[in-house]
C-alpha cells in the first residue's frame, strides 16, 4: 500500500467530507487496498495561492486587541465616575468584546454595540454621522445602527477594520471621548 503525503491526506478527507456533507456518503465507495489511479485531484481552494487576483487580504483586531480597547474605554469612563457600556465590533459589525461597566444602564450595551457598528460601517465618528442626517434622515432606519456620538472608527491605513463604541454617558460627547480612548490604546 503507498504512504500518501500529509496533504493529500488532507485533501483525501476534505473531499470525504465534503461528499458526506453533501450527502452522497451512500454513492461513494473506496478500496483500502489499492491506490487511487492519476494524481489525486485537489479542490479550488487548496490551489489558491497569495497571488490569486480572487483572494483578498484584510487586517482583523485580534480577541486580546479589542479586549485591550473596550477595557481602556472603561477606564477612561471610570476616572471620571461615568457608568458606561463599552463594545468592540470588527470590519465586519460582528461584536468581539462587551464589557457592561457597574452601574452601567439597562439599555447601555445595545446601544455601545450599535454605536461601534455604525462607526465602522461609515468609517467615521458617530458624532460626525449625525451630521449627516440633516441630509438624508431616513440613515437612521437602517437596521443595527445608532446615530448617537459615541462611536468611533478603527482604521489601519485609513481603512475601517473595528469599531469602538460607549453608551451611558450622560452625553454623548463623554461617550465619544471614552471611545476614541479605545481606539488610542491600541496605538501603545
Amino acid at each position: 500500500m503507498k504512504k500518501l503525503s500529509p496533504r493529500a491526506r488532507a485533501v483525501t478527507g476534505g473531499v470525504v467530507v465534503a461528499a458526506l456533507g453533501a450527502g452522497a456518503f451512500g454513492a461513494m465507495s473506496a478500496n483500502a487496498s489499492a491506490p487511487a489511479a492519476g494524481p489525486a485531484v485537489v479542490p479550488a481552494a487548496a490551489k489558491a495561492d497569495a497571488n490569486n487576483r480572487d483572494l483578498q487580504q484584510t487586517t482583523h483586531l485580534t480577541a486580546a486587541a479589542a479586549t485591550k480597547a473596550a477595557q481602556a474605554a472603561l477606564d477612561a469612563a471610570r476616572k471620571e465616575n461615568q457608568r458606561v457600556s463599552v463594545a468592540v465590533v470588527d470590519r465586519s459589525g460582528n461584536t468581539l468584546v462587551t464589557l457592561r461597566g457597574d452601574g452601567a444602564g439597562p439599555q447601555s450595551p445595545e446601544s455601545a454595540v450599535e454605536k461601534a457598528y455604525t462607526a465602522v460601517s461609515w468609517n467615521a465618528p458617530t458624532s460626525e454621522l449625525v451630521k449627516r442626517l440633516e441630509q438624508a434622515p431616513n440613515l437612521k432606519d437602517i437596521p443595527g445602527t445608532l446615530f448617537l456620538a459615541g462611536g468611533a472608527p478603527v482604521q489601519v491605513k485609513g481603512a475601517p477594520v473595528a469599531g469602538i463604541g460607549v453608551a451611558g454617558a450622560p452625553g454623548g460627547d463623554l461617550d465619544e471621548k471614552f471611545a476614541r480612548a479605545g481606539v488610542a490604546a491600541l496605538a501603545r
